[in-house]
């Protein structure tokens, strides 16, 4: 197992997505994604959520864990592209803590 403190897990990746828009294309996953732009990301993103909806239909607890996880990544890829850092969404998170999801959704502006 990674000796890697889990509780900055989010941190630590942001931080290296961040980095990754400086690199050369041929020299990593992340920045030949930035390279292709907005519309590969997505793509990534859209893939990664129908695996997991796949891993969850199958009931395979280790493939769930697997998609999921390459789901949070090319999220996070996405909200480094979009500069937003994950802190935004823990926060986001963290308001909605507590609150009744039929009344935080009510409560949106674009519902």
């Amino acid at each position: 197992m990674n000796t890697i403190d889990t509780t900055q897990i989010l941190h630590q990746l942001a931080q290296v997505l961040e980095e990754r828009k400086q690199a050369e294309p041929d020299s990593s996953y992340v920045a030949k994604l930035y390279a292709k732009g907005l519309d590969a990301i997505l793509k990534k993103v859209g893939e990664e959520a129908t695996e997991t909806v796949m891993a969850a239909k199958d009931g395979d607890k280790e493939k769930i864990v697997y998609e999921v996880a390459d789901l949070w990544f090319h999220s996070m890829v996405l909200l480094a592209q979009q500069n937003l850092h994950p802190d935004a969404v823990l926060n986001e998170l963290a308001r909605r803590f507590g609150l009744s999801g039929l009344v935080e959704k009510a409560n949106r502006k674009d519902s």
